[in-house]
């Protein structure tokens, strides 16, 4: 176990969406970092299982700027999904790109990815997915609102 962890969420498997109460993910913490393509970072967010013999075991940890990244990520295509019905693809195939995000002197590209070959099934399964999880989503992007706004307070 970590003894840099600073702040952990027990008993995740209880609230883990659609998988709640049967989670194997137990515990979420943030602290230094485990793995060692993390340790140049100062924070990490990790995922925690238990193994076999019911001990605590890292499945997962990303530096705290890629949750951040990701949490960018999926915000964009949120937005992007609202007004995608339009299209009549849900994308435009001769402009892909949906977003670039300016992060750290660069850019954050956010892009249809018309390399994937089943790309117009899997864009509409994606979307009625996003709206199949509109509850579990919508929930925690109030919750993920109301706290951004309490940091801009600061």
């Amino acid at each position: 176990m970590n003894e840099k962890v600073v702040i952990v969420s027990n008993n995740y498997d209880l609230i883990d969406g659609r998988n709640a109460y049967k989670s194997d993910i137990i515990r979420l913490t943030l602290g230094e970092p485990i793995l060692e393509e993390n340790k140049s970072m100062q924070i990490a967010a990790q995922i925690w299982e238990k193994d076999r013999e019911g001990e605590l075991v890292l499945d997962q940890e990303l530096a705290i700027h890629q949750v951040f990244d990701l949490m960018i990520l999926l915000s964009r295509t949120l937005l992007y999904f609202k007004e995608a019905y339009r299209l009549p693809l849900l994308y435009n195939p001769e402009k892909p790109t949906v977003d670039r995000v300016g992060v750290q002197g660069g850019v954050l590209p956010v892009e249809v990815c018309i390399d994937n070959q089943n790309i117009n099934e899997d864009i509409r399964a994606f979307a009625q997915s996003l709206n199949d999880l509109g509850e579990t989503i919508g929930e925690r992007q109030r919750v993920l609102t109301r706290i951004l706004k309490e940091l801009e307070c600061y």
